[in-house]
């Protein structure tokens, strides 16, 4: 059975996932992950993390997958048995020189993207030391997955949706040169995702010539036509493996790996809904399996830069925009109170609310719901519209807490 594995930045994250059906969660610890700029987890944490996780008989890995130096071993070798205590199941490892004291705290020890992992030789090296699984490294194809994993003696992980880094399997020195802030210590800026100006100075001896002049989809630019050209050339379109779960499944990978620890809980319970839609419509009857349209639509909703297949089938296609998505999210207020019997949220909006408008309410333990308004009242009267300022009761289908927080999805205009 292929495990569906989601991201959780924070505690609302966290619960939506699991809601949507996700069979294991990976999550940051303050200083030791490649989210830095994430909420994270503390120590103190853990165990509610592992309490929440057990609830839905998911499994919970511990990213410590950062650029490991003397004093920074020292101290994570010193807190394992506090995070095997926690009941939290294995770590994600970037550095093999802790598998061993790992597995020695009952922990499972799972192998970062961070070492790209290339070939079924290391993996075996990887058995001897004890890891148990290993995530293959994001610039293989689908068919060299495929070979690696039947000679593996291990489990392999790999990414099927999410953002893509520009470096090798995310091993970059471009924040750190611009801006003295470490990608591989876990506090990337993300530089490549600006837009950047390409400008070529030509001399006597050049002899170029304009590639986007033969071919507008080449990744090879040398003069524009005012001597320079301004894109998001550095940043690649996001993962999206959506329609090809069979072949996915079939390659005898263990872990389904959906990226995005840094992104929104509706990002992650939307995502992690639609491949558990899809994973289990193959499982159930692979004869008979196609894809559903409609996922990429919804895919499609959240944040993303475009959608690509990475280097499945040899190379990505294209540099991405900037979001993509097809709902802007605008914060309009706060849930008052929920009443079980009527199942209906009182809302305190501070912007304009009608009939028709989704909404999407997000909680540490409601975790991240959408809902189109079909029935609001004020008073005892119903309403067609909500004015800014009020409060206002809301039929939801399901149940909602105070202080959760409420917001609106606004279709975006096409143009913007």
């Amino acid at each position: 059975m292929v495990e569906l594995l989601s991201p959780a930045g924070n505690f609302i994250a966290l619960r939506s996932v699991l809601e949507n059906g996700a069979d294991a969660t990976y999550i940051g610890l303050d200083d030791y992950n490649m989210r830095a700029n994430a909420n994270n987890f503390s120590f103190d944490d853990l165990k509610e993390v592992s309490k929440i996780a057990r609830e839905y008989s998911a499994k919970t890995y511990l990213c410590t997958n950062i650029v490991l130096n003397e004093n920074d071993a020292v101290k994570l070798q010193e807190n394992l048995p506090l995070i095997a205590e926690a009941d939290i199941d294995g770590l994600i490892l970037s550095d093999i020189g802790l598998i061993e004291d790992t597995v020695d705290n009952g922990l499972e020890a799972h192998i970062s993207v961070q070492e790209n992992i290339s070939n079924s030789f290391t993996l075996k090296t990887l058995k001897k030391l004890g890891a148990k699984r290993a995530i293959l490294s994001r610039e293989l194809s689908l068919d060299q997955i495929k070979k690696i994993t039947e000679n593996s003696p291990i489990e392999t992980e790999v990414f099927v949706h999410g953002a893509m880094c520009m470096a090798i399997s995310g091993r970059c020195f471009l924040s750190n040169a611009l801006y003295g802030r470490s990608a591989n210590c876990g506090d990337c800026l993300q530089p490549c995702r600006k837009n950047w100006t390409l400008s070529f100075d030509e001399d006597s001896e050049d002899n170029v010539s304009n590639i986007t002049e033969i071919d507008d989809e080449s990744f090879v630019i040398s003069k524009s036509y005012d001597g320079s050209y301004r894109t998001n050339f550095f940043s690649p379109k996001d993962m999206c493996m959506i329609e090809y779960i069979p072949e996915l499944i079939d390659a005898g990978i263990a872990s389904f790996k959906i990226e995005g620890r840094g992104r929104s809980p509706d990002y992650a319970a939307k995502v992690t809904g639609i491949y558990r839609q899809a994973i289990d419509s193959y499982l159930e009857d692979s004869n008979n399996y196609s894809t559903d349209s409609k996922w990429v639509d919804e895919l499609s909703e959240v944040f993303n830069r475009g959608f690509d297949t990475g280097f499945y089938f040899k190379i990505p296609f294209e540099k991405s925009e900037d979001n993509q998505s097809k709902y802007i999210k605008k914060d309009i207020g706060r849930v008052v109170n929920y009443y079980n019997k009527v199942k209906v949220a009182e809302l305190k909006i501070h912007d304009d609310l009608k009939i028709g408008d989704k909404i999407l309410i997000q909680g540490t333990t409601t975790g991240s719901r959408e809902h189109i308004v079909d029935s609001m009242q004020i008073e005892g009267e119903n309403i067609e519209e909500a004015p800014k300022g009020c409060n206002v009761a809301v039929a939801l289908p399901f149940k909602a807490r105070e202080n959760d927080f409420l917001y609106k999805l606004i279709e975006r205009d096409v143009n913007d």
